[in-house]
């Protein structure tokens, strides 16, 4: 997991992208996240991956940590039948992440572009965004407008929605 940490590391300062880390214990929930104290450098985001009725799509979904988040909703928002969440072997399989560590930089891995990215409206408009460097021993943190950079650097669409 250490050099996906710092292949994101690299990619970011290769693109000239301003961001902050903060290395910490390993986290596996938000609940974790929040004991660690972090919100006050930025928003917190919740990283969900799921699969539709067939598992012929995959999703990564990026929300506002403080966001509900309704399945049933957001399935009929993103034109599918019902999610549910992605198994393990999946996430290996499609963004090489183990669970605990579902980023927006897993993309990186998804040289097929198999996995559909949304993310959620709101954190547009947040001064800094939190999440994982492909590792859940640390947080970055970046503007918005800088995620959005380094996934256009990689072919991927970045689909906003409302939560």
């Amino acid at each position: 997991m250490e050099n996906q940490k710092q292949r994101i590391y690299d990619e970011l300062n290769k693109m000239k992208i301003k961001y902050e880390v903060v290395e910490h214990e390993p986290v596996h929930t938000m609940e974790d996240m929040d004991r660690l104290g972090l919100p006050e450098k930025g928003t917190l985001c919740k990283n969900l991956f799921l699969r539709d009725a067939k598992g012929k799509r995959h999703f990564l979904v990026t929300a506002d940590e403080k966001s509900k988040v309704d399945l049933k909703s957001l399935a009929r928002q993103l034109g599918t039948s019902s999610l549910s969440f992605a198994s393990e072997e999946r996430l290996e399989k499609y963004l090489k992440l183990k669970q605990g560590s579902v980023t927006p930089f897993g993309l990186i891995n998804d040289t097929d572009h198999a996995v559909e990215f949304f993310i959620d409206r709101s954190l547009s408009k947040c001064k800094s965004l939190g999440i994982h460097p492909c590792d859940n021993t640390a947080t970055v943190f970046l503007s918005f407008k800088d995620l959005d950079k380094f996934l256009w650097n990689l072919d991927i669409d970045v689909i906003q929605i409302k939560f």
